[in-house]
């Protein structure tokens, strides 16, 4: 018989896990998007002209990406949700469609593709501009915006002189910090 720490303990683990299960789940059908086609357009920010998702959301790059497959999965697309398409994406104005692509993710989802890397949100990108997760070394790798011209933005907004300069490497645990 198991005594009440054990099924407290068990209760407790199971609860986490069906939470995390509900937070990947949200994140990706935020960042999918309520049709079937994504589009990528160019959003003005502190960094300067960068991706984003149709709400002005900043599209980010991870690193550790391999080309263009995605190694970004489980906890790590809680918090950085891919971009998925069910199929056609666009590009809006100032994107070069020639740039936009598809991979597949492990399950057989679309996740678009800019200038063949994979692009993810962040949930802690709220609002339109923002670019919280702009530099940031989480879950195995750095995470940086796109260019139009699909090129790896490496800067940081300074506070109050207006200036950007590229950013301090931060590390994390990879107990993802949250």
């Amino acid at each position: 018989m198991r005594s009440s720490l054990q099924l407290r303990r068990t209760h407790v683990l199971l609860a986490a896990g069906a939470l995390a299960a509900v937070a990947t789940l949200v994140a990706v059908h935020a960042a999918s998007g309520a049709g079937s086609a994504a589009k990528v357009k160019v959003q003005k920010t502190a960094i300067g002209s960068i991706l984003a998702d149709p709400r002005g959301r900043t599209l980010y790059m991870f690193a550790a990406d391999k080309g263009k497959t995605s190694v970004c999965y489980g906890a790590c697309a809680a918090f950085w949700p891919p971009l998925l398409s069910k199929s056609a994406h666009v590009a809006g104005t100032g994107v070069k469609a020639s740039l936009l692509g598809t991979t597949k993710r492990k399950g057989g989802t679309l996740q678009v593709t800019y200038a063949g890397h994979p692009l993810y949100l962040f949930v802690k990108d709220t609002k339109a501009g923002q670019t919280n997760g702009q530099g940031l070394n989480e879950v195995g790798g750095l995470w940086w915006a796109l260019s139009p011209s699909g090129a790896v933005v490496k800067k940081k907004a300074a506070a109050a002189s207006g200036k950007s300069t590229p950013p301090a490497p931060t590390t994390t645990s990879p107990g993802y910090g949250y």
